[in-house]
């Protein structure tokens, strides 16, 4: 009886998908994807800028301010500190609230700390810091309000592709700004611009969000009627609907949940690993210039950001033709995204510790570690809201600030194993490390992961009946 409701309700879903390409539900997915793009843009510019910030050969005018700090990789680390503290209170907040206004107001704080770095820099690595830990307790809201945004917008067949659109703001931003920063640090305007045009980006953004952002189809009063009750038909959202109290102890009893929490530790230690210290294993261990310091840093987001919609697109035939269930795809993804970087760490590792030249060598196996880790857009990052629909934005706040502890320390294991800035021997201990935490994270993903909506994600029974009922009425 269960799966011949389903099954009609999927055909009346079917009927009810508009014929138009592009709707509302699309503006708030770009409007997301520049968001992230903008965000991450500001998180890594310091990974080349601090290159060029220490620099005094960097820039062509004597004119740009050069610092001797002894603390860099804190200050890279730095930004984690304030990330990981407004996580879970943000998914709470989008939950209730919603995250429109919560958005405004920590992009425009982020925005205008991102433009005092060069100016707070003049005070010394403490003000620095100090503007990299603001940044990040604005940014903290992001992923937790994006998750509940997905959950108020995107269909579930739709989920993987613009799921993967939006976090792939993430990989894209990356590369424009390890390129921009690059590129801007050897020019005579400087390093100081790449945070200038970044804060000015982020308030063009809070404008535009303020006029076309909406928590929900229900807020928005220019949807298509027809867009609107397929989007409802499909996620079983009503107007009525009361929110769902949060089941603190029964999530923190949930092997699917400490499944996820635990492959985006492991995620989450190698890809920062990679992503603030990319730019320094190139100056100091393969003697690249800061110019082409910032292309190849990020070339291998670029190529992350070209492979997440091919791993995208498949890991959705792959569920909707009935290939692999929904928990099999999720585990098969995560299991290419990490097994391929850790085995390409590996082998980095090995060859640093060999007397000969390394940089082709250490180049590919760097773009493969970068590229195929998007593959885990589609396992760990999307799993949330598979398991628990009605609380994705607060599981994401949860396992976003907690696994984002290890964004702190892997930076600081950084700066107290390579105490030789070009020591190959020390640098292949940071590999091998990364490559560890890799499979162990996703080791706990495929013994404990699921794929199904779980007992706990508050009466899933009555949550099927009111998607029922919403299909019967939005079909007339």
């Amino acid at each position: 009886m269960v799966v011949a409701q389903h099954e009609e309700s999927s055909k009346i879903v079917d009927n009810l998908h508009p014929d138009v390409w592009y709707g509302a539900r699309h503006t708030q997915t770009l409007m997301l994807f520049v968001l992230l793009t903008i965000a991450y843009g500001m998180r890594v510019n310091l990974s080349v800028g601090i290159v060029a910030m220490t620099d005094p050969t960097a820039s062509p005018s004597p004119d740009i301010p050069t610092y001797v700090w002894e603390d860099e990789s804190v200050i890279l680390s730095s930004f984690f500190w304030g990330y990981v503290i407004p996580q879970i209170g943000a998914g709470q907040l989008a939950k209730y609230y919603g995250p429109k206004w919560f958005l405004v107001g920590s992009m425009t704080l982020g925005s205008l700390f991102t433009i005092l770095i060069p100016i707070m820099a003049a005070l010394g690595s403490w003000a620095v810091i100090l503007c990299r830990i603001i940044q990040g307790l604005t940014q903290g809201f992001i992923c937790p309000s994006c998750h509940y945004l997905m959950s108020q917008w995107v269909p579930p067949r739709e989920r993987a592709r613009l799921g993967t659109f939006i976090y792939a703001g993430g990989p894209f931003g990356t590369v424009v700004s390890l390129t921009f920063t690059g590129w801007i640090s050897e020019t005579k305007v400087g390093w100081p611009y790449a945070f200038y045009i970044y804060g000015a980006a982020g308030l063009l953004w809070v404008l535009l969000w303020i006029f076309l952002g909406r928590n929900s189809p229900t807020d928005h009063t220019t949807i298509d009627p027809q867009e609107k009750a397929y989007i409802e038909a499909s996620l079983g959202h009503t107007e009525e609907k009361e929110i769902s109290p949060t089941p603190w102890g029964s999530i923190v009893r949930s092997l699917p949940f400490w499944a996820i929490l635990l492959a985006q530790c492991g995620q989450n230690w190698g890809f920062t690993t990679l992503l603030t210290n990319i730019p320094t294993f190139l100056k100091n261990v393969l003697n690249f210039d800061i110019k082409s310091n910032g292309l190849l840093s990020a070339g291998p987001y670029l190529l992350f950001w070209i492979l997440s919609f091919v791993f995208s697109t498949i890991t959705d035939y792959s569920i909707t033709k009935g290939i692999l269930t929904t928990g099999t795809a999720r585990k098969v993804a995560n299991s290419i995204g990490t097994l391929v970087p850790a085995a390409s760490l590996t082998i980095l590792g090995i060859i640093s510790d060999l007397d000969y030249d390394i940089t082709d060598a250490a180049i590919v196996l760097l773009f493969i570690a970068v590229g195929v880790n998007s593959c885990t857009f589609c396992g760990f990052n999307v799993n949330h809201m598979d398991i628990s629909p009605n609380h994705a934005g607060t599981l994401m706040g949860i396992t976003n600030g907690l696994s984002n502890i290890t964004s702190i320390i892997a930076p600081l294991i950084m700066q107290y194993i390579v105490t030789v800035p070009s020591s190959t021997i020390q640098w292949s201990i940071i590999f091998y490390i990364s490559a560890i935490i890799y499979v162990v994270g996703n080791t706990f993903f495929i013994l404990f992961g699921s794929g199904e909506r779980q007992v706990w994600d508050n009466s899933v029974e009555e949550d099927e009946k009111v998607t029922d009922v919403k299909v019967e009425d939005a079909r007339y």
